[in-house]
């Protein structure tokens, strides 16, 4: 099926532009309302001044990015630059690649290893890594996180809600 769809994209604290395409609903996770210039842009690193048909501008404040627009944010951007999606399984391959390469900054930053000459040291990157392999994952299979999160974190409460204060283990 189909949809027109309006949208924004964000690169390097810029909005670049707002248009109209066609898609076909597939695998991989969907815009799922048109969105207007002016009311819903993918939040930047900055605020923001737009244009709306070159005769107004309006500030945009940075804002909190929710797990969905994360997503939208990912597909929007591979759709863009990225072509496509690459494989389920390759997806998989550099999610594993990329939690190794956090793995290795925590163990230099907060175990026994110590960092190696120009080495980086900051966590922060390898993380967003991490959470970008997985945005693509979640979009190619169909998985809303938010929702996912919310299920996953309402299982938990119920399942350990009293586990974690009854561990002699956690108590000094």
């Amino acid at each position: 099926m189909l949809e027109s769809i309006m949208y924004c994209y964000c690169q390097e604290g810029i909005i670049s532009l707002c248009k109209l395409q066609n898609y076909s609903k597939s695998s991989r996770y969907t815009l799922s309302r048109k969105q207007n210039l002016c009311e819903s842009v993918f939040p930047c690193s900055k605020s923001l001044t737009l244009q709306k048909n070159c005769n107004s501008q309006k500030k945009m404040k940075t804002t909190a990015l929710t797990l969905q627009q994360a997503q939208e944010q990912v597909d929007e951007w591979i759709r863009t630059y990225g072509v496509r999606y690459f494989s389920e399984l390759t997806n998989m391959a550099i999610l594993t690649e990329e939690v190794g390469e956090l793995a290795r900054i925590m163990a230099r930053k907060y175990g026994e290893q110590s960092f190696k000459e120009g080495e980086p040291q900051d966590p922060s990157d390898e993380m967003a890594d991490v959470l970008w392999v997985l945005l693509c994952l979640a979009n190619q299979t169909g998985v809303d996180l938010t929702e996912a999160f919310r299920k996953n974190l309402e299982k938990k409460t119920t399942r350990d809600k009293e586990r974690h204060r009854n561990n002699p283990k956690l108590h000094p």
